[in-house]
C-alpha cells in the first residue's frame, strides 16, 4: 500500500514566505480573546508554513465540515463532467423520471445541474425540514418555488444533495466510492465519513468529515486548476468556472464576504482576497489568489463573519516576500507555541460525600414532551450537531455513575442506544467512543465536583464542532436535576440567527417577530431535566 501523501512542510514560516511574527500574533489573539478556533493551517506556494491544533483536536482527526462539504461535491461534479457522465446543462428531472414524469411544472422543465451548483435553483425548502423523515429526493421536488431557475440566488443546501443524488445515478455507486480512486487517493485523503439519506446517498451540502490538511489539499487542487501533484483530477476549464462569478449573491446577504459573488459551491471574498469554501460555525478553506496562499480553518464560531474578520486581520499581511528570507525563524519558540496550544490544565481531583449515595444508582429522567414534538429531544449531542442529522437520537435516560480516584464512568441510554464513557476528574481528558443516531464518535470527557451536591460533566465528540455540558444537582431524597448546556452555546447560535434574519426576509415586521421567537430558543431546546435515583 502506497504511503499517504502529505503536503510538504517548511522548517519555519519565513522559509515559505510567511511571517512568524504575524502567526504568533494570530495565535495570541485567538487565545486571549477566546476565539473557538480548533485548528488552522497556512500554505504558501503549496508548502505548509504553519499549522496549529488546539487540544483535544489533532492533525489526524477528521472534523465536521458543514457546508465545506459542498465544495467537495462540486469537485465530484467536475470529475464526472470530465468523464462525460453529465453536463451542466442537463435537466435535473431527467435523472429521476420515477418522481418527475407525472409532474407538470414549467420551472421543473428549466432546472439544470448548473442551477444546483450556483444556488439559483429557485427552490424554497423550509429550514426546519426534518431530515430524519421522508425521502429526500422526492421531498426536493415537492418543495415550493421562490423564483424561476436562474433568476436569483438563494442558498439551499438541498441543491447540493441533489448533485450527489445525480452522481449516484450516473456512476452507479455512492459518491465516496466514486471519489476514492479519483480524488481521495491522489490527494492522500482517508476514506471519509459522510452523512447519507436513507438510501445511502451522501448529503452533499453537509455531513462530511475530513482533516484540516484535507481542506488545504482540496483548495490547492482548485487553485492549481484541477491538477494536484502533477496529476489532472478534473478539467481546467471547469476549475476556472468554479471559482468565477457565476451568481449574484449580494441581494440575498448582508455580511461583506457573502455579497461578493458565488461560483460552483465556492464563495468569492470581498475585494482582492480571493475565494473560499465556507461552512457553518466557521469552517474555511480560503485561497488568496494574489499571494499563492491558502488558509484552512476548523472552528466552532457561529458568527462566521467575526471569524473571517479575525483572519483578514492577519492575512494577507502575514505573506512576505521570499527574497531575503531569514536563515532562521523570526520567532524561535513559535513551533512549540503552536504545538502546545490549549493543552490540558491538570488539577487535583475533587471528592464529594454524595459519591457513595450516587454510586451505581440508576437515574430515570422524565421526557420533555415538547422537545419530542418539535423533533429535538435532549441528546448527549448538542443541537449544532443534530440539526441536520438523519437520526437525531435523544431522550437521555437510565444514567448511572461510578467513581474512581481521578475519573468517573458514566453510562446512559438514548432510545435503543446505550453508551459508557470515562471522564477525567483531574483536568485531563479521558478518551473513548459513543454511538448516537447510528454514528460512532470519538469523545473526550472531563468532570469535576462544583459542590458536594453538584457534579459537572463535559462530553466532546472530537470530530464535531461542539460539546455537551451537564450540570447535575443531587438531593439526599434521590431527586436529580440535570441542567444541560453546550459549546458553542445555544445563546450564541440564537444571537447569530437573530442577526441573520434579514438574510431570510426583508419584511421588517416579520424580522421583529422572528427575533422575538429566536430569543426563546435557549430555554426551549436546553431546559432543565428532572429525574430520580433508583
Amino acid at each position: 500500500m502506497a504511503e499517504k501523501y502529505k503536503l510538504p512542510r517548511a522548517r519555519y514560516p519565513e522559509e515559505a514566505g510567511v511571517s512568524g511574527v504575524e502567526i504568533e500574533k494570530f495565535l495570541i489573539d485567538i487565545e486571549e480573546n477566546d476565539y473557538n478556533i480548533h485548528s488552522f493551517m497556512v500554505l504558501r506556494h503549496g508548502v505548509v508554513a504553519a499549522e496549529c491544533y488546539r487540544a483535544p483536536f489533532t492533525a489526524d482527526r477528521p472534523h465536521a465540515l458543514y457546508s465545506v462539504s459542498k465544495t467537495f461535491t462540486a469537485v465530484a461534479v467536475g470529475i464526472a463532467l470530465g468523464e462525460g457522465l453529465l453536463s451542466l446543462d442537463d435537466k435535473v428531472k431527467d435523472f429521476f423520471p420515477e418522481y418527475t414524469d407525472r409532474l407538470k411544472d414549467k420551472y421543473l422543465d428549466m432546472l439544470t445541474v448548473r442551477h444546483l451548483l450556483t444556488m439559483t435553483s429557485g427552490k424554497n425548502p423550509s429550514i426546519l425540514d426534518d431530515k430524519s423523515k421522508g425521502h429526500w429526493v422526492e421531498s426536493y421536488f415537492r418543495f415550493p418555488w421562490k423564483s424561476a431557475p436562474g433568476e436569483e440566488f438563494k442558498y439551499v443546501s438541498e441543491n447540493t444533495f441533489m448533485l450527489c443524488a445525480i452522481l449516484a445515478r450516473v456512476t452507479g455507486m455512492c459518491v465516496r466510492d466514486y471519489l476514492q480512486p479519483r480524488l481521495f487517493e491522489p490527494l492522500g485523503i482517508d476514506y471519509p465519513q459522510w452523512e447519507t439519506d436513507e438510501n445511502g446517498v451522501e448529503a452533499g451540502g453537509w455531513g462530511l468529515y475530513v482533516t484540516t490538511e484535507d481542506i488545504a489539499k482540496l483548495m490547492l487542487l482548485i487553485q492549481n486548476g484541477g491538477e494536484f501533484n502533477g496529476r489532472r483530477i478534473f478539467p481546467e476549464a471547469y476549475a476556472k468556472e468554479m471559482i468565477g462569478y457565476q451568481a449574484d449573491n449580494a441581494p440575498a446577504n448582508t455580511s461583506p464576504d457573502s455579497r461578493a459573488g458565488y461560483g460552483y459551491c465556492v464563495w468569492r471574498n470581498e475585494g482582492a482576497k480571493g475565494y473560499r469554501a465556507d461552512g457553518m460555525f466557521s469552517q474555511f478553506g480560503i485561497v488568496f489568489e494574489d499571494y499563492d496562499a491558502i488558509v484552512a480553518v476548523n472552528s466552532g464560531i457561529p458568527m462566521e463573519q467575526d471569524c473571517r474578520d479575525l483572519i483578514w486581520k492577519y492575512f494577507p499581511a502575514a505573506f512576505i516576500a521570499e527574497e531575503g528570507a531569514p536563515a532562521k525563524p523570526a520567532v524561535p519558540a513559535l513551533e512549540e507555541k503552536l504545538r502546545n496550544a490549549a493543552i490540558e490544565t491538570p488539577f487535583e481531583a475533587s471528592v464529594s460525600p454524595m459519591a457513595d449515595l450516587i454510586e451505581g444508582k440508576n437515574i430515570k429522567f422524565r421526557k420533555k414532551i415538547f422537545l419530542n414534538l418539535i423533533g429535538f429531544p435532549m441528546s448527549m449531542l448538542p443541537l449544532a450537531i443534530t440539526f441536520m442529522a438523519t437520526d437525531r437520537a435523544g431522550n437521555i435516560d437510565d444514567m448511572a455513575f461510578s467513581f474512581e480516584d481521578d475519573a468517573l464512568t458514566m453510562r446512559w441510554r438514548e432510545g435503543d442506544e446505550e453508551n459508557t464513557v470515562k471522564a477525567g476528574m483531574n483536568g485531563r481528558y479521558c478518551y473513548g467512543e459513543m454511538t448516537l443516531g447510528k454514528v460512532t464518535y470519538k469523545v473526550c470527557c472531563t468532570a469535576r465536583w462544583l459542590a458536594d451536591d453538584r457534579l459537572f460533566v463535559s462530553v466532546r465528540p472530537i470530530e464535531t464542532i461542539g460539546k455537551r455540558m451537564l450540570d447535575f444537582r443531587f438531593r439526599a431524597d434521590g431527586r436529580v436535576v440535570m441542567d444541560p448546556s453546550s459549546d458553542p452555546s445555544v445563546q450564541k447560535i440564537a444571537d447569530y440567527l437573530s442577526r441573520s434574519v434579514v438574510d431570510f426576509t426583508h419584511v421588517k415586521p416579520l424580522q421583529a417577530i422572528l427575533r422575538f421567537a429566536i430569543s426563546f430558543l435557549p430555554g426551549i431546546v436546553e431546559p432543565k431535566h428532572y429525574g430520580k435515583m433508583r
